[in-house]
């Protein structure tokens, strides 16, 4: 009878752990079904970053080193789960402390089994962009990544989170503030079925279509800190080594439509300020490769504003003032005068649609 009754345990245990292992499979299969969980929603998504952040937000100069940080964020049943993870800091201008008063930060994940039922599911490494100087403008750029995501599947997708940081030695928080969660650039190429191109090309020897729909957005939003052939802000994406580039851009701190005020416009190009548009791309003689270009964007329009007017993060006055703006590159592409006068700048000899900016030039 014993027996019996070990046997009846046994089993009862069998079952109860057969069911526990499909109830945790059937969590991380929902987080699974989608590669892209993390970026599916547009609600702010609360982490918190605790480790010796003190040393890690310090470390602003020479190459930066890896801190070790538990990373907390709910889960699918809204547990919130500790993830060890390993972050540094990156960057360039906003890794400088007299730039900005918290470095971009790179997050690699270290154990597959401790992300396996959260949001991080799948996910290597992340880059976390940080508030430089106040996060209003975080939100801001945050929409222009969203703004690009409605030109085209090529591009970055994005999170915004809310961040709390909380030193381990003595136990006080920073925070919550905004910041924005990148997807890692390979997962970015593997959605749109191609791969990260490293080499260095000239901008007329990618994708035409791309890059013209790609350097008017840039207009669109007033940004110049960019460049195909030294890879400044942009990454190159194909379908293999051999296939033609395709130009994907990021980092819009310094565009003036998110009007950071740190962001000025480079000597060279003889701006007064980052709002000033210039358009940025190679000499197009045939107008007629804009038609396509200014009728995608005119089909984006009411999706474009709305993503200001239905924001409520932004302050209103911000939203008057974008939406004017944005007004305005309706009205030149609209003008076929403007457009040629804008669009064909840098056809002009004597112009600095084609210069090259200071700090850019190999040497």
């Amino acid at each position: 009878m014993v027996k019996v009754c070990h046997i009846i345990i046994a089993c009862f245990l069998s079952a109860l752990n057969t069911i526990a292992q499909s109830t945790k499979d059937s969590i991380v299969a929902r987080f699974k079904s989608s590669d892209n969980y993390l970026f599916s929603s547009d609600s702010p998504l609360s982490i918190k970053i605790k480790g010796n952040t003190r040393d890690l937000l310090n470390d602003r100069t020479g190459e930066p080193k890896y801190f070790p940080m538990s990373l907390f964020v709910k889960n699918a049943d809204s547990v919130e789960i500790s993830i060890p993870v390993n972050i540094k800091t990156r960057g360039h201008f906003r890794r400088l402390k007299q730039n900005c008063h918290y470095p971009p930060l790179l997050i690699q994940f270290s154990s597959a089994d401790s992300k396996a039922t959260s949001v991080f599911t799948s996910k290597a490494k992340l880059k976390l962009v940080m508030p430089c100087n106040g996060d209003d403008y975080v939100v801001q750029e945050w929409l222009v990544y969203k703004m690009y995501n409605l030109v085209t599947p090529e591009s970055f997708k994005t999170r915004l989170v809310k961040v709390t940081l909380e030193n381990e030695k003595n136990g006080k928080s920073t925070g919550p503030f905004f910041g924005i969660i990148i997807e890692e650039e390979k997962d970015m190429a593997r959605r749109n079925g191609a791969v990260i191109i490293n080499r260095k090309t000239k901008p007329h020897k990618t994708a035409s279509d791309v890059f013209l729909k790609m350097a008017v957005f840039e207009y669109l939003i007033g940004n110049t800190d960019w460049s195909v052939e030294y890879l400044q802000n942009i990454k190159l994406i194909a379908a293999d080594s051999t296939s033609v580039p395709h130009t994907v851009p990021y980092d819009f701190d310094h565009a003036g439509i998110v009007s950071a005020p740190y962001a000025l416009p480079a000597e060279e190009l003889q701006l007064n300020s980052v709002r000033d548009r210039r358009y940025r791309g190679y000499c197009v003689n045939d107008f007629n490769k804009f038609e396509t270009v200014v009728t995608h964007f005119n089909s984006l329009k009411n999706d474009i504003y709305n993503l200001y007017t239905d924001c409520p993060l932004l302050d209103s006055r911000y939203v008057k003032s974008t939406i004017k703006y944005l007004d305005e590159f309706y009205k030149t592409i609209n003008n076929p005068e403007e457009l040629k006068k804008e669009f064909g700048y840098p056809c002009d000899k004597n112009g600095t649609g084609n210069v090259i900016i200071r700090g850019l030039k190999e040497d």
